[in-house]
């Protein structure tokens, strides 16, 4: 069985095809095509066939990672959309919580506000109205009204429509009937339902949910609907899945209809990769550092399990998402990341990107600003004739023009302008590291750095060094994680419920019932996309928080029969948790169990340990010596004299002393002096600091 996984970028589009049985695997690269990534992912699958010699029929699944959605709502470049919503809720979207994202700013941007995904005048009212605890029916639906605002969005040219009533989450009665009327009168119309996207309490989060659902959907649809018909076009004929946020692939189809599950989709991707990375070296407390064209992102991975942001902590492009999701940070650090001196006089590196096109100076496409992997190559830290195994030739002419613009700017030599690039973009993800450790009780130093993307393994080391990390590791093809990350994983999908019981008034037998009804809506699902019953899984969960706390903590619940024995460890994990995470725990306190959750998870063809490396000598792996920078004791540049070497002809398990920089076709990584190389058996590179 031939498997292709696909992780689109802002620079490169990333490929990787692996034939399990048969113990291979191939990588390929494109540059990626911003104005229908389609066009990419299918020439880049053609290219990959072509190096494998093998037949684009013969592709059984092309699993795929995309940031299309993310990108509509980062640039806000979405649907115009409308909403129907219970009178009086007309402007939940608008005025939020009595939180401000910075409480202390007069002049912050407040995104749903200044750049609202859904204009009060495409949002409609109707009478109706339920109530809690179980979403009974106080006024019915006025039908008519529903009727009435379907044809003035219809009228005003609205396609993509959210509807979002008050507490829908405990009945979706009402949301379903507002569906079948709205399609009656707008049969081309593309309809959320709050109910299905999030069914959880808190009104504004969830509005804001189906409105982000509705924004980003159309988009995503087409696109789904582009790559499927040009797969089909090109004699692809292998099913398609899609990467979602929560770790997991998704149907297209499904994907189709619920668009705001992927919006993390290719970090997450990167995620899972750096966990298979770091399962070869035999670590499971490990920072993923995914280093693109664009961006930084960093994920925590602890015990082998990912860590899943909370409601809190669920952002995107400044709007709060009710939708699971990895616990990714993302930040503008990446090679095409633009060095400059700001209006007060600052030096900055990041957050603006050259992009793909014209991309770095030094990619010879016409960039004129300097940009991090500008000051790579002035370093001599990449070669210019062996970038991408030689596919494509660096312009170091240019890199030193834009650098040497800047030092004159900043009164430095080239040297040390390059180093101070590099020195700004490595603090700005060590600080954002920190950010996702230390501030949250968890000490680095006991964890390794999982470094990839095609910017990751130049970085890595310098990084670690700024966090007391003492071991990086490279993974064998650290360019394609994330492509790698795709075939590494399951059919994922979570059902959640409202519950609200408190600890001194449990009804088991009502937690029971809502796990046996979530697991059954997942399994109608798996049966859609013809998993076994029998291979399934499940996994139940909890948002538990104590009585009078704003927001909750997930525990997980154990299998077995739901019974008082088994909500009791439930709640005892939930204590303990506290503990880690606070520092303190009340044991007497009243606890709330506010969401149920069940993950469904159903078996896929997946990615393959490789096989042993035999690798080869140091004398065979040697290209040759050249003169690479490095900071010195003061900070200064300083030149030393650096091996250059192939990696696929390192000796395994020879350690190798720094400074040394290891080429590869889709990334280089760089060990500073003072640092010792070695190729593992399983395939890793691993730098010891």
């Amino acid at each position: 069985m031939i498997l292709v996984g696909v992780d689109v970028g802002g620079t490169f589009t990333d490929l990787v095809l692996a034939e399990p049985e048969a113990g291979r695997t191939a990588i390929h690269k494109v540059s990626s095509t911003p104005e229908d990534p389609s066009v990419g992912v299918v020439e880049g699958i053609l290219g990959l066939c072509r190096l494998a010699d093998v037949a684009p029929g013969d592709v059984a699944h092309v699993l795929h990672g995309t940031t299309i959605a993310t990108n509509a709502a980062l640039q806000h470049r979405g649907a115009e959309c409308g909403m129907i919503t219970t009178r009086g809720y007309r402007d939940v979207l608008h005025i939020g919580r009595h939180q401000r994202p910075q409480h202390y700013s007069i002049q912050q941007r407040i995104p749903w506000q200044e750049t609202p995904l859904v204009k009060r005048r495409h949002r409609h009212v109707v009478t109706e109205r339920l109530v809690p605890p179980r979403g009974d029916v106080l006024v019915p639906l006025a039908e008519e009204e529903v009727r009435e605002a379907a044809r003035g969005l219809r009228g005003a040219g609205i396609a993509s429509i959210a509807v979002c009533f008050l507490f829908s989450y405990l009945n979706p009665a009402h949301e379903r009937r507002a569906r079948e009327i709205v399609l009656e009168e707008h049969p081309d119309a593309f309809v959320t339902l709050s109910s299905e996207i999030a069914p959880q309490f808190r009104e504004f989060e969830r509005f804001t949910t189906a409105a982000m659902n509705a924004f980003v959907g159309p988009e995503v649809r087409g696109y789904v609907r582009r790559l499927e018909g040009r797969m089909r076009d090109a004699g692809l004929r292998a099913d398609l899945h899609i990467m979602a946020s929560n770790g997991g692939v998704a149907t297209a189809q499904g994907v189709a209809e619920r668009p705001v599950a992927t919006m993390l989709s290719g970090p997450a991707a990167g995620v899972l990769g750096g966990t298979w990375a770091g399962a070869l070296s035999g670590r499971e407390d490990l920072i993923t550092l995914d280093i693109g064209g664009t961006s930084a992102d960093i994920g925590i991975v602890t015990g082998g399990r990912f860590a899943e942001a909370t409601a809190r902590d669920t952002w995107i492009a400044g709007f709060p998402l009710l939708t699971p999701m990895i616990d990714i940070h993302t930040i503008g650090a990446g090679g095409g990341s633009v060095a400059r001196v700001d209006a007060g006089g600052a030096f900055r590196v990041g957050p603006q990107s050259a992009g793909a096109v014209p991309g770095p100076a030094g990619y010879g496409r016409g960039g004129a600003r300097p940009t991090v992997t500008d000051a790579n190559i002035v370093l001599g830290r990449l070669d210019p004739g062996n970038f991408l195994g030689g596919a494509m030739t660096l312009d170091a002419a240019a890199s030193a023009r834009v650098i040497g613009e800047l030092a004159a700017e900043l009164r430095l030599s080239p040297e040390e302008a390059a180093l101070g690039v590099l020195t700004i973009v490595n603090a700005n993800m060590a600080n954002a590291i920190r950010g996702r450790t230390v501030q949250k009780g968890i000490d680095p130093r006991g964890y390794a750095l999982v470094a990839f993307g095609g910017a990751g393994p130049l970085h890595a080391a310098d990084v670690a060094r700024g966090l007391g990390v003492r071991e990086v590791l490279v993974p064998p093809h650290p360019g394609i994680t994330s492509a790698m990350g795709l075939l590494t994983t399951d059919l994922k999908y979570d059902a959640v419920r409202t519950l609200f019981q408190s600890s001194g008034a449990l009804d088991p037998a009502r937690i029971a019932s809502d796990f046996a009804a979530m697991e059954d809506e997942i399994a109608a699902q798996f049966a859609l996309d013809g998993v076994d019953p029998a291979a399934a899984r499940y996994e139940r969960a909890g948002d538990l928080r104590y009585a009078g706390q704003g927001y909750e903590l997930r525990v997980p619940f154990g299998a077995g029969p739901v019974d008082e024995a088994l909500v009791a460890a439930g709640l005892e994990r939930f204590h303990a948790q506290h503990r880690a995470e606070y520092g303190h725990s009340f044991p007497a306190s009243p606890v709330e169990i506010v969401n149920l959750r069940v993950t469904g998870l159903g078996p896929r063809p997946k990615l393959d340990r490789p096989a042993p490396r035999r690798g080869g000598s140091l004398a065979e792996a040697t290209l040759r010596r050249a003169p690479a920078v490095f900071a010195g004791p003061d900070n200064k540049p300083v030149r030393a004299e650096t091996a250059f070497l192939a990696r696929d002809r390192l000796p395994v398990g020879e350690p190798i002393p720094g400074p040394a920089i290891v080429l590869q076709t889709d990334s280089t990584t760089v060990v500073p002096p003072g640092c010792t190389l070695t190729a593992e058996p399983g395939g890793n590179l691993l730098i010891a600091l």
